[in-house]
């Protein structure tokens, strides 16, 4: 099949159109509610309090980097970042 700018589209036997599929009801957050169980909804409130970012361990991890008590490899860093963008993540 060859596909030709400005020519017409034909619609293929068997499949229906984008308007015609249906797509499955979210589930209502009730629903959601009643999986959590009384042990994990304590957990998940502790979750949600901490903050996104430890910055007292980043600021640890700095200063350890600084005085050259960890190891650090730019061009080992550089392979990897390069090896997660190409696996196409």
């Amino acid at each position: 099949m060859k596909v030709v700018p400005g020519s017409a589209a034909t619609p293929v036997a068997g499949i229906a159109p984008a308007a015609e599929i249906r797509t499955p009801a979210t589930t209502a957050p009730s629903a959601t509610s009643k999986l959590q169980s009384s042990v994990l909804q304590p957990a998940m409130a502790a979750m949600n309090e901490m903050p996104d970012i430890d910055q007292e361990k980043v600021s640890a991890l700095k200063a350890a980097l600084e005085r050259g008590e960890l190891p650090f490899n730019p061009t080992k860093l550089a392979a990897l970042i390069e090896r997660y963008h190409r696996s196409g993540r």
